[in-house]
C-alpha cells in the first residue's frame, strides 16, 4: 500500500482531467483526495487507490500556485513531502515545497503521462497510431466527401457533385429532367462542402410541401441534421437572431416571404451556402419580379455560394431561364437582349460539336471554321495534329476541351436529359373507357362549365351524406377492382384535388384496402407518415391516395404500378406525376393505369396526350412547347366538343411535336450534354468510391476501436453487425444509441436497408470516434513487452511519433496538399536508430507490468528516456524544412496550375467570375503562410521492452 501522507501530490489514472489532487487525510484503509481545478473530491480505498504519484525530476520545469516557475536542480523529501530546489526564470535560486505546486497542472503530453506512470494497454497505443495513418490518407483523397452518402453509384450525379463542390462558393443551377437526382446532387455538394470545411453555415429552401422530404433525405442519405424553422421554432429561439441558433438550417420560402423580420433575419445570418429547390416557381420579367424572386435576388447578394435546382428550365421560355441565371450573377447576366445575342453566337460554336464527336474524320471547311473560332497559334498546332493519324484523336478531344471551355452558360448550368443517360424503365399505359354518369351529364341548355369542372366534374357534387358523388362514379369501382387484381403491388394513385383524394381514400377503406391519403391540407408530419406508412414493405398500406401536390418533389420508385384517377390540363403536371415512380434506378417497367369518360373533355384529353404526345409512352421534351402553341384550340374544344376538329387537333399535335423533337434534335445542345457529364471523367469517379467501399480497411479498423472503447459487437448478417454499449463502455461513444443499433458496409445493403446504418470512413460515428481518439491523450503513451527476430532479449527501446500539424481555416482544406504527418523514430538505449524496423514487425507479448515495476523501471531510466525524447526531437525537426517546402510545392503547383487555367478560361467564357480568381489567390497565399508556420508535437511516445 502506498504512503499517503497529507499534503502530497497525486493525479488520478482514470480522471486524469480532474488536474493535480492534494492529500487531505487518510484515515485508516481509505485516503481522501482533493482536485482543486475539477471542484472535486474522491476517497479511496489506500490499497487499490487509481492515483499516481507526481514525481518531477532535476531538469523539469514546474509552476507553484502564484505562477511563477522553477527549473529543478534537486529533489529532497522531508517528512514524506518533496521539495524542489532550482532557480527562477531570472536565474535566482528557489525552493517551491509540493504542496505549492499548481493546482490545474494537466499531464497530457505523452513524456509527462509516460513519466507519471498514467500507461495506457498497447492496444490504445497501436489504435492511435492506426487512426494517425488512416487520417493523413482520407484527407487526400480525390472522392473526399462523395463517399460517405446512401446513394447509387449514378456516373453524371457524382461527376457534377465533385465538379461543382470542388469549386469556391459555387454558383450553379441544376436542372438535370425530372428523375435524374437533383436533391442527390445537391445533397453530396452540401455534404462535400461541410466536410471539407468549404461551408460551415448552409440554408436550403424548398416549397412548403417538400420541407419533411429535405429534411429526412438529408438526414438519411447524406447523415446531415438540418433543423426545420417554421413560425413555432421561430417563436422558441432565445437569440436575437434565431437562425443564429442552428448551422443547417430548412425552411419553406413561403415562410420567409411576406415576414420582413424574418426576412432580415436570415438575410443578417451569415450564410455559406442557399439551396433553393423548384427554382422554375421564381417568376422575373423586366418590369416585374415575384416576392419569391426578390427575396432569392437578396440572399443571392449576401451569401457567397448558391444551388438553384429546377427539373424545368425551359418551362418560363428563356426569359426564365435568363431570370434563373442573372440570380447566380447579376454582373454577367445583366441584360435579357445581350442574353438573346450570345445565344445565338453559341449556336454556331454548338454545331461543330457534332462532327467532332462523330466523324471519323474532318473535313477541311469544319477544320477552317474552327481555325476562325480559335487563337491562330492555337489552331494551326492543333489543326496540324488533327492532319496525322497519330495524333489526332488526342488533338480532337483537345478541340472539344476548348470547345466546352468556350460555351456560354456550361459553367453555370447543368443539365443532363435522359436522351444522354441511360438506366431509365420502360412504361406501359393500360386505359380503360367507362361510361360518363348520369349525374356529370350537361343537357343542351346547361350554361359552359369551367374546365377545371368539367375535366374533374366531382368537385360539383357532395362528399358526404346519402348522395356522395364516389358512390356514383365507375371510376371508383374501376380504381378498386384494379387495386385488388394488383393486391399486393403497391400502388400510387393521383387525383387534382384534396377532397377527391379525401373521399377516394373513404371508398378504398369502405372496400377493405389498406390506403392513406397525402394531400396539401394535412401538416408536415403528418404527410411524412403517410408516406413511411405507403413505404413500409412488410405492414405498411398497398395504396397511397395523392393530391396534385403528390407529383412534385416526392419520390416513389419502389412502387411500380400508377393509377391517374384524372389528367391534369398541363403537360409538365402529367410528366411530373409519372416522374414520381419514373426515376433513374427504378428497376421494373412502370405500369400506368387511367380510367376516363367516354364522349367528355376527359377522352378528347386523353388523346390529345396519347395520340398527339405520347406522353404517357415516352417522355415528350417538346410537349410543353406543343401546349403552348395549341393550347387556346385544345381548351375551346374542351369546351365546346367538335369531333371533326378534335381529330384535325390531334394530328396537328402529333405532327408538331414530331417536327419540333425532331428540332430539339438537331438542335441538340451537346456542348452542355458533355460539360454535364464527362463519361470517362465520371466513371473514373464512381470506381475510386466503388475502391475505396471495398478496400478492407475499416471494419478491421472499426473493430479496433470497438475494442478499446468498450462497444460489443454481435454479428447480424452477411456484412452486418449489431452494436451496443458494453458494460464497460469508456465514454459516450458517437451515435450509438442506448439501445445499440445495426450497421453494414456494404452500399447494396445500406440502399436496400434503412433501418441500419450505412458506415464509410465518412459517416459521423466514424468521424466522431477519430476525433475521439486524437484529441484526448488516450493511447499517446505505453509501456509494453515485444519479440522482434533482429533484436536480442533485455534491450530497451523508445519509440515516438511526431505529427506536423499546420493549423489552418477548415475552409481551405489544406490536408489536401499538407495532411496530418506522422513521424516515427526508434532508438534504442544506446541511441542506435532503428526506425527501418517496422511498425507491424514487432509482436507485442500479452503480459502486463504490475503499476510498481512499471514506474520503477521509466524512473530508473529517466535519464536515458530524455536523452532519446531529445535526440528523436532533433531528428524530426531536421526532417520540418524538407517536408514544408514539398507541401508548399504541391500547393503552389495544384493552385497556380488552377488560377492560370481559369484565368485562361475567363478571356474567352465570361462565366469564370473574377470573384473566383480573387479567392483562389488570396486562398492560395493563406494556405501558404500556414504550411511555413507548420510546427511538430510529439503525440505519442511507447517505452518497450525485448523479450
Amino acid at each position: 500500500m502506498p504512503d499517503f501522507v497529507p499534503g502530497q501530490r497525486w493525479i488520478s489514472d482514470t480522471e486524469p482531467e480532474l488536474g493535480l489532487g492534494i492529500v487531505l487525510s487518510v484515515e485508516g484503509h481509505r485516503v481522501t483526495v482533493l482536485f482543486i481545478a475539477g471542484n472535486e473530491r474522491r476517497t479511496y480505498a489506500a490499497d487499490n487507490a487509481p492515483l499516481t504519484r507526481v514525481r518531477f525530476a532535476p531538469g523539469d520545469s514546474v509552476e507553484s500556485s502564484d505562477g511563477w516557475k522553477l527549473k529543478v536542480s534537486a529533489v529532497r523529501e522531508e517528512g514524506g513531502l518533496l521539495i524542489y530546489e532550482g532557480s527562477t526564470e531570472d536565474g535566482q535560486p528557489a525552493r517551491l515545497e509540493e504542496m505549492e505546486l499548481n493546482h490545474y497542472l494537466q499531464f497530457n503530453r505523452p513524456q509527462d503521462r509516460l513519466f507519471t506512470g498514467q500507461l495506457d494497454p498497447p492496444a490504445s497505443f497501436r489504435l492511435r497510431y492506426h487512426t494517425l495513418r488512416l487520417i493523413g490518407e482520407l484527407e487526400q483523397s480525390p472522392v473526399r466527401g462523395l463517399c460517405g452518402g446512401r446513394t447509387s453509384l449514378i456516373p453524371h450525379q457524382f461527376y457534377i457533385a465533385h465538379e461543382v463542390a470542388h469549386r469556391v462558393a459555387p454558383r450553379v443551377l441544376l436542372a438535370d429532367e425530372v428523375g435524374l437526382g437533383k436533391t442527390i446532387e445537391a445533397g453530396l455538394i452540401i455534404h462535400h462542402q461541410l466536410l471539407t470545411g468549404r461551408a460551415e453555415r448552409v440554408l436550403i429552401l424548398v416549397p412548403e410541401p417538400l420541407l419533411h422530404q429535405w429534411l429526412v433525405e438529408m438526414r438519411r442519405r447524406f447523415n446531415l441534421r438540418f433543423s426545420l424553422f417554421d413560425a413555432e421554432r421561430y417563436r422558441e429561439a432565445d437569440t436575437g437572431n434565431p437562425f443564429l441558433s442552428e448551422q443547417l438550417v430548412l425552411c419553406s420560402l413561403d415562410f420567409l416571404v411576406g415576414h420582413p423580420q424574418r426576412q432580415a433575419h436570415a438575410l443578417a445570418a451569415g450564410w455559406d451556402l442557399c439551396v433553393v429547390d423548384e427554382a422554375h416557381h421564381l417568376t422575373w420579367s423586366e418590369q416585374a419580379q415575384s416576392p419569391q424572386y426578390a427575396l432569392v435576388e437578396s440572399l443571392g447578394r449576401v451569401v457567397p455560394g448558391l444551388l438553384l435546382l429546377t427539373g424545368t428550365p425551359e418551362q418560363l421560355g428563356k426569359q426564365g431561364h435568363f431570370a434563373r441565371l442573372r440570380l447566380l450573377d447579376p454582373d454577367r447576366f445583366y441584360s435579357y437582349a445581350r442574353f438573346l445575342e450570345e445565344e445565338r453566337e453559341y449556336e454556331a460554336l454548338a454545331k461543330l460539336i457534332d462532327p467532332l464527336l462523330d466523324a471519323p474524320r474532318l473535313d477541311r471547311s469544319l477544320l477552317n471554321r474552327l481555325k476562325a473560332i480559335l487563337a491562330q497559334d492555337l489552331a494551326d498546332e492543333l489543326l496540324a495534329r488533327l492532319d496525322h493519324p497519330a495524333t489526332a484523336e488526342e488533338a480532337r478531344r483537345e478541340l472539344i476541351q476548348l470547345l466546352l471551355d468556350r460555351h456560354g452558360t456550361g459553367r453555370v448550368l447543368f443539365r443532363n436529359t435522359r436522351a444522354t443517360v441511360k438506366g431509365f424503365p420502360e412504361r406501359q399505359l393500360f386505359a380503360q373507357p367507362v361510361p360518363l354518369p348520369e349525374l356529370y351529364r350537361r343537357g343542351p341548355a346547361d350554361p359552359v362549365d369551367s374546365l377545371d369542372a368539367l375535366l374533374h366534374p366531382e368537385t360539383r357534387y357532395p362528399s358526404t351524406g346519402e348522395c356522395e358523388w364516389w358512390r356514383l362514379d365507375p371510376r371508383v369501382p374501376w380504381l378498386v377492382e384494379l387495386l385488388r387484381r394488383l393486391k399486393p403491388a403497391k400502388v400510387l394513385v393521383i387525383c387534382a384535388k384534396a377532397q377527391t383524394a379525401v373521399d377516394l381514400e373513404q371508398a378504398m377503406r369502405q372496400a377493405g384496402i389498406a390506403a392513406v391519403v397525402f394531400h396539401e391540407g394535412l401538416g408536415l408530419v403528418a404527410r411524412d407518415r403517410a408516406a413511411a406508412w405507403f413505404a413500409d414493405a412488410e405492414d405498411g398500406a398497398q395504396v397511397l391516395v395523392c393530391s396534385e401536390i403528390g407529383s412534385e418533389g416526392r419520390n416513389f420508385q419502389f412502387a411500380h404500378h400508377l393509377a391517374l384517377f384524372d389528367l391534369p390540363l398541363n403537360p409538365d403536371l402529367l410528366e411530373q406525376r409519372i416522374g414520381r415512380l419514373d426515376r433513374i434506378g427504378q428497376a421494373e417497367t412502370i405500369r400506368i393505369h387511367l380510367a376516363y369518360f367516354e364522349h367528355s373533355p376527359q377522352e378528347l384529353l386523353f388523346r390529345w396526350y396519347h395520340q398527339g404526345l405520347n406522353a404517357f409512352e415516352q417522355l415528350n421534351p417538346a410537349a410543353m412547347a406543343v401546349y403552348g402553341q395549341l393550347r387556346e384550340e385544345l381548351e375551346e374544344l374542351l369546351l365546346h366538343p367538335d369531333p371533326g376538329r378534335e381529330a384535325a387537333l390531334i394530328e396537328r399535335t402529333r405532327q408538331l411535336s414530331a417536327a419540333l423533337q425532331q428540332e430539339l434534335h438537331e438542335g441538340r445542345d451537346r456542348l452542355l450534354e458533355l460539360n454535364s457529364c464527362r463519361p470517362e471523367e465520371a466513371e473514373r469517379l464512381v470506381q475510386l468510391i466503388r475502391e475505396q467501399d471495398a478496400d478492407g480497411r475499416l471494419w478491421p479498423y472499426l473493430e479496433q476501436v470497438f475494442d478499446v472503447y468498450g462497444v460489443n459487437v454481435e454479428e447480424h448478417s452477411e456484412h452486418c453487425y449489431i452494436l451496443t454499449q458494453g458494460e464497460h463502455l469508456r465514454s459516450h461513444f458517437p451515435e450509438l444509441p442506448e439501445d445499440g443499433v445495426t450497421v453494414t458496409l456494404d452500399r447494396a445493403i445500406g440502399l436496400a436497408r434503412e433501418d441500419m446504418l450505412f458506415l464509410t470512413f465518412e459517416h459521423p460515428m466514424v468521424r466522431g470516434a477519430m476525433d475521439m481518439i486524437l484529441n484526448s491523450a488516450h493511447g499517446n503513451a505505453t509501456l509494453g513487452i515485444v519479440r522482434h527476430p533482429e533484436l536480442g532479449p533485455g534491450q530497451l527501446l523508445l519509440e515516438t511519433f511526431y505529427r506536423v500539424e499546420c493549423a489552418a481555416p477548415k475552409r481551405l482544406h489544406i490536408g489536401r496538399f499538407f495532411p496530418p504527418t506522422l513521424l516515427r523514430f526508434l532508438f534504442d538505449q544506446r541511441g542506435t536508430d532503428l526506425s527501418a524496423l517496422p511498425f507491424e514487425s514487432f509482436a507485442e507479448l500479452p503480459r502486463s507490468w504490475e503499476r510498481g515495476d512499471a514506474l520503477e523501471l521509466i524512473r530508473g531510466q529517466r535519464a536515458t528516456i530524455d536523452r532519446l525524447l531529445a535526440l528523436a526531437e532533433r531528428k524530426a525537426q531536421a526532417q520540418l524544412p524538407a517536408l514544408i517546402a514539398a507541401g508548399s510545392k504541391r500547393m503552389l503547383d495544384t493552385l497556380t496550375g488552377e488560377l492560370k487555367r481559369l484565368a485562361a478560361l475567363r478571356r474567352v467564357n465570361p462565366n469564370v467570375r473574377q470573384e473566383e480568381l480573387d479567392q483562389l489567390k488570396e486562398n492560395a497565399l493563406e494556405m501558404h503562410n500556414s504550411i511555413q508556420a507548420a510546427q511538430l508535437r510529439l503525440d505519442a511516445v511507447r517505452l518497450l521492452v525485448t523479450a
